[in-house]
Parts: structure tokens; sequence; C-alpha cells
């Protein structure tokens, strides 16, 4: 069976965030670019349950994991 594809739109409303392209791209750049060695889950600008999905998704290799390596690259890069 193959896993879903969510887009990083999804992921956005799945955290609880506003999910259009703008607000995506503000998120983006108020909260970027992380520290190198922080891990994305470990960033300030997560709540607890946000944190624990994000991690979740990565340590599981789980439907998320994808896109969750995406925001993990849009935020760690430099600005």
């Amino acid at each position: 069976m193959e896993k879903p594809v969510h887009h990083f739109s999804e992921l956005f409303e799945q955290l609880g965030l506003a999910s259009d392209p703008d607000s995506i791209e503000r998120f983006i750049q108020r909260n970027a670019p992380l520290p190198e060695t922080m891990p994305l889950a470990e960033a300030p600008c997560w709540n607890e349950g946000q944190a624990e999905f994000l991690k979740e998704a990565v340590d599981e290799d789980a439907d998320w994991a994808e896109v969750v390596d995406h925001l993990d690259a849009s935020m760690h890069k430099a600005q």
C-alpha cells in the first residue's frame, strides 16, 4: 500500500497554522534560518504538540516525513 502524498500546505494545516502560500512564506521568513545543528522539532516557534508531531513524523518515517523534511530544509536554509 502506498503512503499518501501530503502537500506543504496540508502540513501547515495539520500544525494548526495558516496554510496559504503567503502565510507559509511569512512563517518561514520570520522563523528561519534555524541554527545548523538545531533539529526542526526543537525550534522555538513550535508549541509542544507541534514539536511532537514533527519529531514523530521523522522518527517513525510516517506519511508526513517527506513534507516535514521539506519544511526542515526550508527552515535551515540561509536567507
